[in-house]
């Protein structure tokens, strides 16, 4: 369930970082207006799942896979552009992703 709720925060938090995008400066109304109903599912649903996670575990990884995710969807929907330094930048944050959800498997033994 810990992973669900996570998943749903992530999720909800990628859906209004896009409706940001989308929004186009506050000129998109339905657009600007599911940023703010969207972040607020994110942080509502982040905070139950702080009762089973540690903070610096799950903020990281829900900071990390969101940044991750948000730069793919800049770069394949809204066209953003490419580059090696970005795609090891997500490598590097995926790696550090992986780092932390290790760290907490090993503590938690």
């Amino acid at each position: 369930m810990k992973w669900f709720l996570l998943s749903i925060a992530i999720i909800s938090e990628l859906s209004g970082s896009t409706c940001m995008k989308l929004s186009n400066g506050f000129k998109n109304i339905p657009a600007s207006i599911l940023t703010f109903v969207f972040w607020g599912i994110s942080f509502s649903i982040f905070i139950f799942a702080l009762r089973h996670f540690n903070l610096s575990f799950i903020y990281g990884i829900w900071a990390g896979i969101g940044i991750m995710l948000v730069s793919i969807i800049g770069m394949t929907y809204f066209k953003e552009p490419v580059s090696l330094l970005k795609i090891i930048s997500i490598i590097i944050i995926a790696v550090g992703v992986m780092m932390l959800n290790l760290s907490e498997n090993i503590l938690n033994q």
